[in-house]
């Protein structure tokens, strides 16, 4: 009992520094990625355009010199000035800045998809580099068997019960193992410089990677309800609420404005005459209003913005099958995953018992070498295939991860 809670122990801890490992990296990634760095400008840039849509129209002055003063019974105009500002219609300006935040809001969506699809692409490149690692420890512990079997070979071949042509297979197989190693640490080098490209980081800087992973006993529960919470389904839900806003903005804008505005006209006295209102100034106070008779425009725009919220419900409705159907390939894979996973752990134990017997074997003189190197290939082809189950299994999960955390 002891010894399985250790196996346990063992088991979570080796989960929890992998989570750790890999949770500071995706941090670090999310920090440096230039990516999501954009995405973040972006997003400033739309926060900074709910405060641009707070405007009015501009504000318009004139001066205006008569060259022949007209005259009128107070005196002689000289000059005109006036100013003028027009309002659009009530609430265009809050229209405009709710317009401007739904915007921006589908672009902090952006965010986390962004986020999200590095969180991935940094896992699965974690765990490729944890099975290219794992192999290679594998090849050095077979290479280091076969070590042990050519000096029991050799010492068959001085007695007589071997001859060299075993012992010369046994080095060229240990040959092809340095070989496979050799390249392993060449997809490791290329597998790394991604990694560190990943996190925006020199591609010659080592990855830590765990030295162990194991399926776990049990599979955690799926919420595939949660898969309507992914961001690439809620940036939809967004942009159809951006459009909502965009015809709230257009209903305002096809309504009248109002302009309000002021003349002053200074006057001459004239010389010849006195009386109360000689040379008095005009001030006139104006009012007007633009009226959008021909509003052909925003008729079309709102028929423009019923045609995109239709668009965007297929869009979504697209996404949603495509999500749905990428989840339940992952969900098949990661069960594909672990039963390869048990039977590859079966045939390991079996082929390790062939093993114990060829060495029993030697001790009674009547070791085949042959069948020893068929059991070590068939080894090393098991101990392979449960690196990759294990590597399959987590690079699934992730994807469920992606999908519906």
């Amino acid at each position: 009992m002891r010894y399985i809670i250790l196996i346990i122990f063992v088991f979570f801890a080796f989960a929890e520094v992998n989570a750790q490992d890999l949770a500071s990296y995706i941090q670090e990634a999310e920090k440096n990625n230039p990516e999501i760095q954009a995405f973040e400008l972006r997003y400033n840039i739309a926060e900074e355009k709910v405060n641009e849509a707070d405007w009015l129209p501009n504000t318009e002055i004139g001066v205006g010199y008569f060259v022949s003063e007209p005259e009128t019974r107070t005196g002689a105009q000289r000059a005109r000035f006036s100013v003028k500002q027009m309002l659009p219609w009530f609430g265009t300006i809050s229209a405009r800045e709710n317009y401007a935040s739904s915007m921006a809001e589908a672009q902090f969506v952006d965010i986390a998809i962004a986020k999200r699809k590095l969180s991935l692409s940094v896992s699965q490149s974690y765990y490729k580099l944890y099975a290219i690692s794992a192999k290679q420890g594998i090849l050095d512990e077979n290479i280091e068997l076969l070590e042990t079997y050519e000096r029991l070979a050799l010492t068959s071949v001085e007695v007589g019960k071997a001859s060299a042509v075993d012992v010369l297979r046994l080095q060229i197989r240990q040959n092809e193992l340095i070989q496979q190693k050799e390249v392993l640490e060449q997809d490791y080098l290329a597998e790394q410089a991604l990694f560190n490209n990943l996190l925006n980081r020199d591609e010659n800087i080592a990855v830590e990677v765990v030295k162990q992973m194991i399926i776990p006993e049990e599979d955690v529960f799926i919420l595939t309800d949660n898969l309507q919470l992914n961001p690439e389904l809620i940036k939809y839900d967004k942009l159809y609420e951006s459009i909502e806003e965009a015809e709230l903005l257009n209903q305002k804008e096809s309504a009248p404005n109002i302009g309000f505005g002021l003349d002053y006209v200074p006057v001459s006295e004239r010389p010849d005459m006195n009386f109360s209102d000689n040379g008095k100034d005009i001030v006139m106070p104006m009012v007007s209003i633009s009226i959008p008779i021909f509003n052909n425009k925003y008729k079309s725009v709102t028929k423009q913005n019923e045609l995109k919220q239709l668009e965007i419900k297929s869009q979504k409705e697209e996404r949603l099958n495509n999500l749905e159907t990428r989840l339940a390939q992952a969900i098949y894979n990661r069960n594909t995953m672990r039963i390869k996973f048990n039977v590859q752990t079966d045939n390991l134990k079996q082929a390790n018992d062939a093993e114990e017997i060829l060495i029993k074997n030697y001790e009674t003189g009547t070791i085949d070498f042959n069948d020893v190197l068929d059991v070590q290939e068939l080894q090393l082809r098991f101990q392979i295939n449960l690196i990759e189950s294990n590597r399959g299994y987590y690079t699934e999960y992730a994807i469920i991860n992606y999908l519906t955390k």
